[in-house]
């Protein structure tokens, strides 16, 4: 029977592209949690074009552009911002609340350390904590982005930027946010993948078609498009489709350090297929763009509640990821952040007490103090390439328009877009293929 058994969980394993798309849309589980999941993508979308009562948007969408900070707002909140819809700031507060309480988590806050390690009723808790800390997150920055757009933007407000006003919208986009937040315990309850990511990764997809078309009008069918346009064009797709693959790699990318085990007697069991320990390369996933980002463009929106001076402008200048020095910044603060986080997920020493506990230990080196230090190495090494090929892909449409200032900023290639969408992409495939796999068993018995 376990040869049968195995031999049936090979075969789900092994359906390959084709095979795996057929096996989605015949089991029916697995189909209706796909239909669940493209709805809450409607709602999501419809919401996305619906703007809030009494605002002009009409000068917003152009000088979005020019704003990095409000940019990336935008981006995570699928272009809602620039339309100054329900949903413009996307689950943008509950994801900074939670990267909060799980700093705080670590051995900062003991009450939050000790929920952490309560088990189901600890992590419900601290669910409870974040979104608490997100309505608050959610309103603090909702109002200081309508003051501040409406500073910027006098036209935005139809009958004036009174307090009552801005106070009206800002609970309206709290208010979306969160019902963000319940749609996407939905998805993860009923839907395809984690909920938070895959509607972040919705606003992201859902935005392309206008990258594309953008990319096509200036290249092909503009006015001003150059006489090898379609050259260009075709260049653009292809360099597209490698970075996709080179962020793909960078996130399935891991270093396995094999793993022994002794039995009671302790005499070694030799087996072929040892266990092992993978590292992933980038195991700080987009977290450290996030920090890098927010903490450089903080500044810049507290600048603009005031008037434009000297300083501002040389902070702009200094912080606003359009000059080169501005960039050499982004890039070192990334990698700062990804040495940072990374050490903070995973602990060698905890690693090599767990080790020691379970019995096990990596052939060649001692327990205790030697397999710290070993997997500190390792791990220091190969977050060096992670952080650096993280910093490109961030850097690279900031980059872009400063190498070629005349590209649209719609149109630049790679950035924290990218690492999220490919990200969460592979995330639900290996879980579609743990859903078929599951089922697979279940029809034999």
């Amino acid at each position: 029977m376990n040869s049968k058994v195995k031999a049936n969980g090979v075969k789900a394993n092994s359906l390959g592209f084709f095979g795996t798309i057929k096996a989605m849309f015949t089991n029916k589980e697995i189909r209706n949690r796909i239909l669940f999941t493209l709805f809450a993508f409607l709602v999501y979308r419809l919401g996305c074009a619906i703007t809030v009562p009494n605002v002009n948007t009409s000068d917003l969408v152009a000088g979005m552009q020019d704003n990095s900070f409000f940019a990336m707002i935008n981006l995570l909140g699928g272009g809602g911002l620039e339309q100054f819809s329900v949903f413009a700031l996307g689950v943008t507060p509950y994801i900074t609340a939670s990267i909060i309480i799980q700093l705080l988590s670590m051995d900062v806050i003991p009450h939050l350390t000790e929920l952490s390690k309560s088990g189901a009723s600890g992590r419900k808790t601290l669910d409870k904590y974040t979104r608490y800390l997100a309505v608050v997150f959610g309103f603090v920055q909702s109002f200081s982005l309508v003051y501040g757009l409406s500073k910027s933007y006098t036209g935005l407000l139809v009958g004036g930027s009174s307090i009552a006003t801005i106070l009206y919208i800002a609970t309206i986009f709290t208010a979306g946010t969160m019902f963000l937040v319940w749609i996407g315990d939905q998805i993860s309850m009923k839907g395809i993948g984690n909920g938070i990511s895959m509607i972040i990764m919705a606003g992201i997809v859902g935005r392309l078609p206008q990258q594309f078309s953008t990319a096509y009008s200036s290249l092909v069918s503009g006015s001003s498009a150059p006489d090898n346009g379609i050259l260009l064009f075709v260049l653009y797709i292809i360099i597209y489709l490698l970075i996709i693959i080179f962020v793909t790699l960078i996130n399935t990318a891991e270093r396995r350090i094999p793993i022994q085990q002794t039995s009671s007697s302790l005499e070694i069991i030799k087996n072929k297929n040892d266990d092992y320990l993978p590292l992933k390369v980038n195991s700080a996933s987009v977290i450290p763009v996030i920090f890098a980002s927010s903490l450089m463009m903080a500044p810049l929106q507290i600048a603009s509640f005031f008037d434009t001076n000297d300083f501002i402008r040389a902070m702009n200048n200094w912080l606003g990821l359009k000059t080169w020095y501005s960039l050499v910044i982004y890039v070192l603060l990334i990698i700062f952040f990804t040495f940072f986080y990374t050490k903070m997920q995973i602990n060698p020493e905890e690693f090599s007490k767990n080790l020691a506990k379970s019995g096990q230990y990596i052939p060649g080196v001692r327990p205790g103090r030697e397999t710290q230090d070993y997997v500190n190495k390792v791990l220091s090494r190969i977050t060096v390439f992670g952080a650096l090929a993280l910093a490109l892909i961030a850097v690279l449409p900031h980059l872009m328009t400063v190498i070629w200032p005349e590209i649209s900023s719609t149109m630049a290639l790679g950035g924290t877009g990218m690492i999220i969408v490919v990200g969460v992409a592979l995330e639900t495939i290996k879980q579609v293929q743990g859903l078929i796999t599951q089922k697979s068993y279940k029809d034999y018995y």
